[in-house]
């Protein structure tokens, strides 16, 4: 069945850093483009960053350009985001998504918290 599991979560200091993962199965992983969506506390949910299926096209929201990066390894079907000088704002639940045509597939989410 198809699958999406979020890893690398937690509690980190401003300015500090984290490394999420994602690791996909059940379905043709290199034919999906991928995204990370966040959702922060009485906020609602917010696509931030998307890599196309090949790797080659990446985009993200003004409020992670610059500190985030996307990237994904489709021998290993993972997606990653490496996130640098995090800010308490970034704190919420980060999920990735797959999707291709009418296909959309979300995993359950990494709790990620930013202490001042």
């Amino acid at each position: 069945q198809v699958q999406l599991e979020e890893s690398g979560g937690g509690l980190a200091q401003a300015g500090g850093s984290l490394r999420l993962s994602c690791a996909a199965s059940g379905f043709s992983f290199s034919t999906y483009g991928m995204n990370w969506h966040r959702q922060g506390p009485g906020k609602e949910r917010e696509l931030f960053a998307t890599i196309s299926n090949t790797g080659r096209t990446t985009t993200y929201a003004d409020s992670v350009k610059g500190r985030f990066t996307i990237s994904r390894d489709n021998a290993k079907n993972m997606v990653y985001l490496q996130m640098n000088s995090l800010k308490t704002e970034d704190t919420a639940v980060y999920y990735c998504n797959a999707w291709f045509r009418r296909d959309i597939y979300w995993g359950q989410g990494t709790q990620v918290t930013v202490s001042s």
